[in-house]
């Protein structure tokens, strides 16, 4: 008896990231059992069949429209242009609303990137773990607080709701998908077709470009400028608050209304964000880079690094810098 490929239905909408319908397609589409019999069947529809504009110079023709959801084992949400349009967060367009209520009882729904916006808009992540573009992770906390953010992750599967953080986490998604359906043999192969691991590395905190309060706007400011000029050196609570001519307390308390976090907290994240710089632009080692970076030893910034961005230092320079023999990492 021939077995029913499982469907998977991609929605899209004007404005759709071309690349992330092609993810979708490209992966679900090299899934193949021990036969190679087609383990999926991925089809593309949109609110109003016709031509859909894209953020780029082409449009896509979609034939199919919103009942291609009704018979889905799993639907597919990209991001769109409007997800990046303030005016547009926080609400879901009737037709798109109406196309969702299609989708059976039971199937998977996912997202890439902001098209977690679409998903939250619809309640469908009430209550729920999700992730989105590390850029848009604290207006979706704001829109949605009844939903948990993790912006440091590169996807999430919270009982058949799963989104993803960027574009290429797309890939993350679809791999973790594939494999959760058939087996990490079935993923491995389709990863080895696309040249991408099937499994990276950490998750976006890794990414995530951390900007600095410029130390002349706080009151603190004094006491930053002087630990960022010395964060090799040992760096005590009552010296900085003495830069800062405040006592211990005050200095304490004014640290965490200006960025949230205690002096000691902050000066870690900047030793992290030092040894980021080292490990991307220079050849040092990880010893040397810590004593630069005021982590003292390689076990200690090797805790903390791995603690901050989820990575080994050794990881981190290989995805961003490359290592020798095997050229510069995509």
């Amino acid at each position: 008896m021939k077995q029913e490929r499982h469907r998977v239905v991609v929605l899209v909408r004007p404005g759709l990231l071309p690349m992330e319908l092609g993810i979708v397609h490209r992966l679900f589409g090299q899934a193949v059992s021990a036969s190679g019999a087609p383990l999926y069947e991925v089809v593309t529809c949109t609110p109003r069949p016709g031509v859909v504009p894209t953020d780029t110079d082409f449009t896509i023709n979609v034939d199919m429209g919103p009942e291609a959801l009704e018979n889905a084992d799993t639907v597919v949400v990209p991001a769109a242009q409007e997800d990046y349009e303030p005016q547009e967060r926080g609400r879901i367009h009737t037709e798109v609303a109406r196309a969702l209520a299609r989708v059976p009882r039971g199937a998977r729904v996912a997202s890439i990137c902001t098209g977690s916006f679409v998903l939250a808009a619809a309640g469908l992540l009430t209550g729920r773990r999700a992730t989105t573009h590390w850029k848009s992770c604290a207006e979706f906390r704001e829109l949605y607080p009844e939903i948990e953010v993790d912006a440091d992750v590169l996807y999430t599967d919270d009982r058949g709701v799963l989104t993803s953080a960027g574009v290429a986490s797309g890939v993350d998604l679809c791999l973790h998908m594939i494999r959760t359906d058939h087996g990490a043999e079935v993923a491995n192969a389709v990863a080895r077709g696309t040249v991408v691991p099937p499994h990276r590395e950490g998750g976006q905190a890794q990414y995530i470009e951390r900007p600095v309060t410029p130390p002349g706007q706080c009151p603190t400011g004094p006491a930053r400028e002087y630990a960022l000029r010395n964060l090799e050196q040992p760096l005590k609570l009552a010296d900085l608050a003495d830069r800062a001519s405040m006592s211990v307390r005050t200095f304490n308390r004014r640290f965490r209304q200006e960025d949230g976090l205690t002096p000691m907290q902050w000066i870690v994240q900047q030793r992290v964000d030092r040894a980021r710089q080292l490990l991307e632009r220079t050849d040092l080692p990880v010893d040397r880079i810590a004593a630069d970076a005021g982590f003292g030893t390689g076990t200690a910034l090797r805790t903390h690094f791995h603690a901050a961005l989820g990575v080994s230092p050794r990881a981190y320079r290989r995805t961003f810098r490359g290592e020798a023999g095997g050229g510069p990492v995509a």
